[in-house]
């Protein structure tokens, strides 16, 4: 149950923060066919599933893109909000037939231009994953890529558009799409999809998008913020085992770039609980369960509440028994601040695009005093 939880908040939090945007906004249903190649770990058993199945699948979305002409949407390009349903076509005994149910943003590229009818954007979708056959040691042992019928849901892509008329735009995308545990419960090498897609937005109303001309902005204040955050998670670290503790603590100094951006640097530490429990006979030391790093951090603000942080950190020190297994991570994800002190959310932090564990983040911000006050 607790591996279940992770995506179905993700989707909860990520689709109901949305909500914010469906006032003033534009409707749509989005439908599309997509296929394309799978990404193995050279691995033989990985080589030899990728032989037996073969990727096609179908997607359908409801979304909504605000006409509220707020600073915040003005900056972001008024983006696109939604949940949508995914699922491969073929059904094989080694995978199931994945399926996924998503929240997504949608943010378009290039100038503010309404008439434009070609249009390029960028993508993320966070989800439940399900529909899978896992790994069985006895009736299913090829499949090393997931060990769990639930999984997390994540894809992220580039999207070209052409608007035919104010009903009808047709589309195309190349992205990555990913199944994974965070770890969780191995084997994880996750489920990796590159699809390319092909599908017809139906506009449900007919009025142009015009938001109107540029907002009022508040002034920006250029001052520094202390971020400081509990990382709790859960990891499993061999077949069969089962998950133990994995968390830390960030201290993070993030300077006010703009209306858009915060970026600093800062300190983690991670902790792995379980050491001496998988490990009897050895005298596990500090050191062996314990990381430090230095990590640079950037926040890109999609409205006054949601965000999301994304880091590079490099580690000081790796621990031993935490199968830490490259000298640096990744982190992305979605945060959401309650009030402008506390916030909470969930990212993924990563060795070289493979899950360590699932983060649930909690933490408090300390504003500094304002340096300049900037008026746009």
């Amino acid at each position: 149950m607790r591996l279940q939880i992770v995506p179905v908040l993700v989707f909860i939090f990520f689709g109901c923060v949305s909500l914010e945007s469906q006032a003033q906004s534009k409707k749509f249903i989005e439908f599309s066919y997509d296929h394309g190649p799978i990404i193995g770990n050279n691995k033989d058993w990985a080589n030899e599933l990728i032989d037996r199945i073969d990727y096609a699948g179908v997607d359908v979305k409801f979304g909504w893109r605000s006409r509220e002409n707020t600073y915040y949407n003005y900056i972001n390009r008024f983006p696109s909000y939604g949940v949508g349903f995914t699922s491969t076509v073929n059904y094989y005994e080694e995978i199931g037939r994945p399926m996924g149910i998503y929240g997504f943003g949608e943010f378009p590229l290039g100038k503010n231009d309404f008439d434009r009818k070609l249009n390029f954007s960028y993508f993320a979708q966070i989800g439940l994953g399900f529909n899978m056959n896992p790994y069985d040691a006895e009736t299913n042992e090829i499949n090393g890529f997931v060990s769990t019928a639930i999984n997390a849901h994540i894809h992220f892509g580039l999207k070209a558009s052409y608007r035919f008329s104010n009903t009808f735009e047709g589309f195309t995308s190349i992205g990555t799409k990913h199944y994974s545990n965070g770890a969780v419960k191995k084997p994880n090498a996750g489920i990796n999809f590159v699809p390319i897609a092909i599908g017809l937005r139906v506009n449900l109303d007919k009025e142009e998008f015009n938001p109107g001309d540029k907002p009022d902005f508040p002034t920006l204040e250029k001052r520094g913020f202390w971020n400081i955050a509990a990382y709790t998670g859960m990891k499993s670290y061999e077949i069969g085992e089962k998950a133990y503790f994995r968390g830390g603590l960030g201290v993070n100094y993030l300077w006010e770039i703009s209306y858009k951006y915060r970026g600093g640097i800062g300190i983690d530490w991670f902790y792995g609980a379980g050491g001496s429990q998988r490990f009897p006979n050895e005298n596990v030391t500090f050191n062996d369960v314990n990381s430090f790093a230095v990590v640079g951090s950037w926040e890109w603000k999609l409205s006054e509440k949601l965000y999301m942080p994304i880091a590079f950190g490099v580690y000081l020190n790796k621990a031993h028994l935490n199968q830490e297994t490259t000298s640096f991570y990744e982190r992305i994800g979605v945060r959401y601040r309650l009030n402008d002190s506390i916030f909470a959310g969930l990212q993924i932090k990563a060795h070289k695009a493979k899950a360590d564990f699932f983060e649930f983040t909690f933490g408090y911000t300390i504003p500094g005093k304002v340096k300049k006050s900037i008026i746009r």
